[in-house]
């Protein structure tokens, strides 16, 4: 599996099969310990961020630290990670619960994560690095579409209130559908204390960014004076 989708043979097959049990198919040990690869998942997180940034710093010699920010935050998006790896074809070995509604969970991302962790942890930095940027994003990533796409809702929306000299705030906390083993969040964002939009997801990041992207469809430049407006005669 790990020949077929990086054309590598590896030293440690064990961490490859460890990064694809999602913790809703945990193994619990008998000392109640959950096997799963969220651990991995958290390396290959950093991992992943760390080369992201090496190839846009290398690659983009022109472009400012605000470019590269934003660029670095779309290829690492949760969006970005998951079409990632079905692309990969990394969704068909997940071992997961059936339960779980895999596109919404973006789970197939996680693994992705996981697995750039075992590759490093495996292999080691420099050929996770060349894995990651020559075979990966030249093959699967388009540069000048991610630029041209907006994911990051949250930064834009408190931008735009900077600007126009708004409060906000993002109420998050847990959803009442929340279990240990299914984590939900529910967020709110409020502008000058005025509910404007709801999201929720799997973790706050997640649950902030979809309560911006359901009022963002107020954020263009023609529409900036159309949501003020209607605060405006809410206020009054």
């Amino acid at each position: 599996m790990v020949d077929d989708m990086f054309g590598f043979i590896p030293h440690n097959i064990e961490l490859y099969k460890l990064a694809l049990i999602h913790k809703s198919a945990s193994l619990v040990l008998s000392d109640g310990q959950s096997v799963n690869n969220e651990r991995l998942e958290f390396l290959g997180d950093a991992v992943i961020e760390t080369v992201t940034s090496d190839f846009l710093f290398i690659d983009y010699p022109g472009h400012d630290e605000g470019f590269l920010t934003k660029m670095r935050a779309k290829i690492v998006s949760r969006q970005s990670l998951n079409a990632l790896a079905v692309k990969l074809g990394l969704d068909r070995h997940l071992i997961s619960n059936g339960g779980v509604t895999l596109p919404q969970k973006h789970i197939y991302g996680d693994a992705f994560e996981a697995m750039m962790g075992a590759i490093y942890l495996d292999q080691g930095y420099d050929f996770v690095n060349r894995l990651l940027i020559n075979d990966i994003y030249a093959k699967y990533l388009s540069i000048d579409e991610l630029s041209e796409s907006e994911t990051d809702f949250k930064s834009r929306l408190i931008e735009w209130c900077q600007k126009n000299r708004r409060q906000i705030v993002f109420r998050t906390e847990h959803d009442k559908s929340y279990v240990p083993s299914r984590p939900m969040f529910y967020s709110t964002v409020l502008i000058d204390n005025i509910e404007v939009g709801h999201g929720s997801g799997e973790s706050k990041k997640e649950a902030e960014q979809q309560a911006a992207f359901s009022v963002a469809e107020y954020m263009s430049d023609e529409q900036c004076a159309v949501l003020m407006d209607k605060m405006d005669k809410i206020i009054q």
